[in-house]
């Protein structure tokens, strides 16, 4: 269905990621969303980590610091996100973050 224009000329919803458990997981996790401009830190250390580029390359997960807070800035295909770090933009997928302070 084409996204109509808002009638009363305001600017449109922010985009929202939000993530759906499995039917049957039961384990009571709590749905995640992020959406542009929210700050998500790491909620798990990362193998390698991929630039946001138009040509993507892998760096070494210790470009992001443990703790260290950024700011999504695109939402990409795949639940992933552009999360802007102090030394650089990475894709991330949603799974591996969370918001600051939240326990996990």
């Amino acid at each position: 269905m084409p996204r109509q224009p808002n009638d009363q000329g305001g600017p449109e919803p922010a985009a929202e990621v939000r993530l759906e458990q499995p039917a049957g997981s039961g384990s009571g996790e709590q749905l995640l969303a992020f959406e542009l401009g929210d700050r998500v830190s790491l909620a798990q250390p990362v193998r390698y980590l991929k630039t946001a580029d138009p040509m993507p390359m892998l760096r070494p997960p210790d470009l992001v610091d443990p703790g260290e807070v950024g700011v999504v800035q695109a939402l990409r295909p795949l639940d992933q996100l552009a999360v802007r770090f102090r030394r650089g933009t990475f894709l991330i997928t949603a799974r591996e973050l969370k918001r600051p302070g939240a326990e996990g």
